[in-house]
């Protein structure tokens, strides 16, 4: 009962002091201590809050204006040496056109000649064979008359004259019969000379053409360096990083234990990573009886001898290689057999081009430039694709492989300098 009559008080004078006008704020009530912030301001900032500005000198201003003054001289300065490159980008362009039009007319004009020569050969020929003919020809037309006059004196002398009987002379003249000359055969073009030239003009276009595909890649030569400390250690490598063979003496056990050195297999990489643009490099193979050529990302297994560690069983690399005497191109546990003309010889130059923003890799025959295999998404579907880019920088890799028994020659193999 007391508890109720407590809380009724208490309900009434809330009442009162809630009604209209009974609650006003006063200054003294604004006048209280600074609100405490929830989370307070840095000491810098406080410190530039509190500290006003301090007004510029006459001296500080001038200052100031003569670095501007200094800077807009340079700004315009620079614009004027961009726009002039600019204006000469045509000019040089031009140059160089003219200079690229001058080396092609020196071969337009070098096949010309030849053209005109083997034409002018052609000519003398027919002109030769033709004159050959026509003296033959004279000497047929001739022998034609001949028979024709005999022809009609025959008939005449078989016409009744009396008694008179014709000539034995008559008769011989008449039956004579003249045969074609053997040599007549050989009179003629010589059909196996141009046929021979025909095909050695094929072999010049090809050789050409390959040259001319070559000359683009090596625009894009790059300067491929094997990296002694992460290959395997059995690896000698020789000429400024470019030349390796196995060798059977161990390296420093020291550098057997860093930890992107391979133990198991006989793997190299060069030392810089492909991230961009297109790159061409060469290896020379030619002594070497087993041996495999390609690129790999740099997670390429280092330590053991499952698939994690070779190049092209693993989705990390891809290469071409040549094992007994067989040649296949791999990646990701999968080959393919080259389908060139010269798909199933053995090169001895493995040429290989990335591109690395397409994700493209191809591999040729370097001696006449001819396409072994190209890895990419859009042209090889039989090889599994997770990304249409490569995602990693990629290094030149080369292997050797165990060759056929019984082989006793060189393992050898070599990167030629193509910046040289």
């Amino acid at each position: 009962m007391a508890n109720r009559d407590t809380e009724a008080a208490l309900s009434t004078a809330l009442e009162e002091t809630l009604q209209p006008g009974c609650f006003t704020l006063t200054p003294q009530d604004l006048s209280g201590p600074p609100v405490v912030q929830p989370y307070p301001r840095s000491p810098k900032l406080l410190r530039k809050t509190e500290q006003a500005p301090a007004p510029l000198t006459q001296k500080q201003l001038s200052r100031y204006l003569e670095e501007l003054k200094a800077e807009e001289a340079r700004t315009e300065a620079h614009l004027q040496s961009l726009k002039k490159r600019k204006a000469n980008l045509a000019k040089r362009v031009e140059v160089m056109k003219q200079q690229a039009k001058e080396r092609f007319d020196v071969m337009r004009a070098a096949l010309q000649r030849d053209e005109q020569a083997v034409k002018d050969s052609l000519d003398l020929d027919r002109r030769e064979t033709s004159a050959k003919l026509n003296q033959i020809i004279k000497e047929w037309q001739q022998h034609l008359s001949t028979v024709r006059k005999n022809t009609v004196s025959a008939q005449n002398a078989m016409e009744p004259k009396g008694d008179a009987a014709p000539s034995m002379s008559l008769i011989e003249e008449v039956s004579c019969h003249k045969k074609p000359d053997a040599a007549e055969e050989s009179i003629r073009l010589n059909q196996e000379r141009f046929q021979n030239l025909l095909r050695k003009l094929q072999q010049i276009s090809t050789d050409l053409q390959a040259q001319l595909q070559r000359k683009t890649f090596l625009l894009d030569g790059s300067n491929v360096v094997i990296d002694q400390a992460t290959s395997h250690s059995q690896i000698a490598i020789t000429g400024e990083g470019r030349s390796l063979c196995i060798s059977s003496e161990a390296s420093n056990p020291q550098s057997q234990s860093h930890p992107l050195q391979f133990d198991q297999v006989y793997c190299a990489l060069a030392t810089s990573p492909i991230t961009t643009g297109q790159h061409y490099w060469e290896v020379d193979v030619r002594c070497c009886p087993a041996w495999a050529v390609g690129v790999t990302y740099c997670s390429l297994q280092r330590k053991g001898r499952d698939k994690g560690a070779k190049l092209g069983r693993n989705r990390m690399s891809w290469c071409v290689e040549l094992r007994d005497g067989r040649l296949t191109a791999w990646h990701n546990d999968r080959h393919v057999v080259p389908t060139g003309i010269r798909g199933r010889e053995r090169p001895g130059t493995v040429g290989v081009h990335v591109n690395y923003k397409k994700g493209r890799v191809a591999f040729y025959d370097a001696d006449g430039m001819e396409l072994l295999q190209e890895f990419s998404a859009k042209l090889t579907p039989v090889f599994d694709r997770v990304h249409h880019q490569f995602v990693e920088p990629l290094y030149p890799a080369v292997r050797f492989l165990r060759p056929q028994e019984g082989h006793l020659g060189p393992c050898h193999m070599e990167i030629p300098d193509l910046q040289a």
